[in-house]
């Protein structure tokens, strides 16, 4: 394979020394193609792609992706834990308070400041999760509505 071939789904599972199954790379490419997915979404996508799967496999499938580094879990407050592809880099998100719609977002000023901590008690941090919360375009109150209402 040369540099600018892209591995195969079955090539990074190798590569990440997990066993090679139709429900992992179907589940793997289940959540890339995705946007920050449940795991019921996600094992309705596995099943599409191959047919059955327990609900018990796709647990066991999304904790070794993760603990392999190949997809990453975040659990905003209250919500059940979500799953996705972005990795590798140190990124936030925004979350939705009335529908739970979840996006990404960059760090504000580079790619590690969030990384010091003003006091890190002696840990090595090695990521930030930061969590903006707020109302999304559908759900937030349009201009015009908050506008007649204040005239």
């Amino acid at each position: 394979m040369t540099a600018s071939e892209t591995p195969t789904t079955a090539e990074e599972l190798r590569g990440a020394g997990l066993r090679v199954t139709a429900a992992r790379v179907a589940l793997l490419e289940t959540v890339r193609s995705g946007d920050h997915l449940g795991a019921d979404a996600i094992a309705a996508g596995v099943r599409d792609r191959v047919g059955h799967i327990s609900v018990q496999a796709v647990y066991e499938a999304l904790h070794a992706l993760t603990g392999a580094g190949l997809i990453r879990r975040i659990e905003p407050a209250g919500s059940p834990a979500r799953f996705e592809g972005r990795v590798g880099d140190n990124h936030h998100h925004v979350v939705c308070r009335s529908c739970g719609a979840v996006a990404d977002v960059d760090c504000a000023v580079d790619e590690t400041p969030c990384l010091t901590a003003s006091d890190d008690h002696g840990f090595t941090i090695d990521e930030a999760e930061v969590i903006y919360w707020g109302l999304c375009p559908d759900c937030a109150p349009s201009r015009s509505s908050r506008t007649s209402r204040t005239s």
